[in-house]
């Protein structure tokens, strides 16, 4: 048995499904794979829709198509995944290859053409099944840190032809994994003035007592009424300490299945409601992602599977029960949590205070809030519950509610500039409050007739902004009047510490170059090879604007033989 990694070798592990073909694809690299995540891991606001293969801390990796097909997609952003590359097979999947620093040269080359046809480093296009077939095997790109990637790595996916990841391990990758779940913090949820934990009716965080056999216990608990239990729960494998997401979590209630959640697949569409399977506001206190093991109303995830009562358990007095989850990875590694409840019917000794205001948002109804200048208008089903919000408007402050509330679809928020002379409006903008020292984030506004608007999910504190300070830029690696013959790349720096970066352009003698954007180095790039430069005085002009329209030009001269 080799001690590495093996992907996409035929598998007869007890998780594989004939549903999916398992030696159909190869490796997209060609070195002993290690995962940095796993699929569906909980991020901020959505799951992890691929895998990410480790790269040894480097980038420029060969990047293999993982079968026969034809290149039906191609994206370049500055965030997101950065440069990605898309191939459809003839099965019927789509392979996806994010965060890469450059595609191979005939992808390169067709790539580069539609974006000076455009003018533009951003661009997506949509190539047709004639125009970029791939050969199974054939070099197609090299690994990156483009986008939002936090390091360099090779995230993948794959896509069925509904456009729904799945778990690339579902196709036969084999990860070297003897490592069982950790669960790191439980905590229990009374549902119902009359239920509790330990004589409390709030929520109770648990003492998890870990065993020797890697398995985990809590200490026996009194409870009554309706209870629903949370976890925080991570993956481990052998060759790496990233902490992953796990593969499975059924719970078992008096020795019946009565929850459990699967790991396998979603849809882009549902990506979002992460935040309805984890406390939301716990994790926006406390920073730590608790995965609820019930199900509230108002949940549309599909990953949900046997469900009793919605997950929840009734505890009922002087009664013995067992509660137990079994947390999977995908090589079947397994931990059970065990919990022993004796009920005890006592009226709860603290309750959870119900929290009102002047004004209550009910979730499936459309509500307008207004004071002062600000006006927030939600829509239907902005929100996953109804609650009383905190709003209230201080001068050119507005304060709506904690950011602990988890925002089903954006919503409105505007400001009257009636008042405002016509040459201040262009450097105002709406900006949200974030951090500890409340720094004005940029949120994207938009101004019609009289009033600045924003299109926001998040609740918290927002102003009203001024941004009166241009762009700055500066040559890197070259000065004014320098040859620069021996150079095969170009670069400048920009910076905005107000409202960021909207938008820039760079031409030299006149004519439009690409320059490749590095948000977190804050570079502009020019690649020679790109052979636009054939004079040997050259001017270059760049213009670089923020995104309230503060402009600035750079212009210098530069030699070329």
């Amino acid at each position: 048995m080799r001690k590495f990694l093996l992907f996409f070798l035929l598998s007869y592990s007890v998780f594989s499904q004939s549903e999916y073909p398992q030696d159909y694809f190869r490796s997209p690299l060609d070195i002993n794979i290690v995962l940095a995540g796993t699929f569906a891991e909980l991020r901020s606001n959505h799951f992890h829709s691929g895998i990410d293969i480790k790269t040894k801390q480097i980038e420029g990796l060969k990047v293999y198509g993982i079968a026969e097909g034809y290149v039906s997609r191609i994206k370049i952003a500055h965030f997101g995944y950065g440069k990605a590359l898309y191939i459809t097979h003839p099965n019927g999947y789509t392979s996806v290859y994010a965060h890469l620093q450059k595609f191979s040269p005939v992808i390169e080359e067709y790539i580069k053409a539609k974006q000076y046809e455009k003018e533009s480093f951003e661009i997506e296009v949509f190539p047709t099944a004639e125009e970029l077939k791939i050969i199974k095997g054939e070099i197609i790109a090299y690994s990156g840190n483009t986008g939002s990637s936090a390091g360099p790595h090779l995230h993948f996916e794959i896509r069925d032809n509904a456009e729904r990841p799945i778990n690339p391990m579902l196709f036969g990758v084999d990860v070297e994994d003897t490592t069982k779940p950790i669960v790191s913090s439980v905590y229990a949820y009374p549902i119902g003035v009359n239920s509790h934990v330990n004589g409390s009716n709030k929520k109770q965080k648990l003492r998890v007592i870990p065993q020797k056999n890697g398995d985990y216990k809590i200490e026996d608990l009194k409870a009554f009424g309706t209870i629903g239990f949370a976890l925080q729960t991570v993956d481990r494998q052998d060759l790496a300490a990233n902490k992953n997401g796990v593969y499975n979590i059924s719970t078992f209630f008096n020795g019946v299945q009565n929850f459990e959640i699967d790991f396998k697949r979603f849809s882009f569409t549902e990506t979002k409601h992460l935040n309805r399977l984890i406390d939301y506001s716990h994790f926006k206190e406390k920073k730590v992602r608790l995965q609820k093991l019930f199900i509230e109303e108002n949940n549309p995830l599909s990953l949900y599977h046997n469900i009793i009562d919605n997950g929840y358990i009734t505890i009922y007095d002087s009664t013995a029960s067992v509660y137990k989850a079994k947390i999977k990875d995908f090589k079947g590694n397994e931990t059970i949590l065990n919990i022993s409840i004796k009920g005890d019917v006592k009226s709860p000794n603290d309750i959870e205070e119900k929290v009102s205001t002047q004004h209550y948002i009910q979730h499936d109804l459309e509500a307008e809030l207004e004071q002062g200048k600000f006006k927030v208008r939600f829509y239907k089903d902005t929100f996953y519950d109804s609650f009383f919000i905190d709003f209230s408007v201080k001068n050119d402050t507005l304060t709506l509610h904690k950011p602990v509330i988890p925002v089903k679809k954006s919503f409105t928020i505007s400001y009257d500039i009636s008042d405002f002379n016509e040459n201040d409006l262009k450097q105002l903008y709406i900006a949200e409050l974030i951090g500890w020292n409340d720094w004005p984030s940029y949120s994207t506004t938009k101004r019609k007739g009289n009033t600045l608007s924003t299109y926001t999910k998040d609740l918290g504190t927002y102003v009203l902004a001024r941004d009166t300070i241009a762009p700055s830029i500066k040559a890197v690696n070259f000065k004014n009047g320098s040859w620069i013959s021996k150079y095969r790349f170009l670069k400048v720096k920009i910076n905005d510490k107000g409202t960021g970066i909207s938008n820039y352009r760079a031409t030299v003698n006149g004519k439009w170059v690409l320059m490749e954007y590095n948000y977190k180095k804050k570079t502009l790039t020019y690649d020679f090879n790109d052979n636009n430069v054939t004079e040997t005085k050259n001017k270059l002009k760049v213009i670089v604007t923020d995104n309230v329209g503060n402009s600035t030009t750079f212009e210098t001269t530069f030699f070329r033989k």
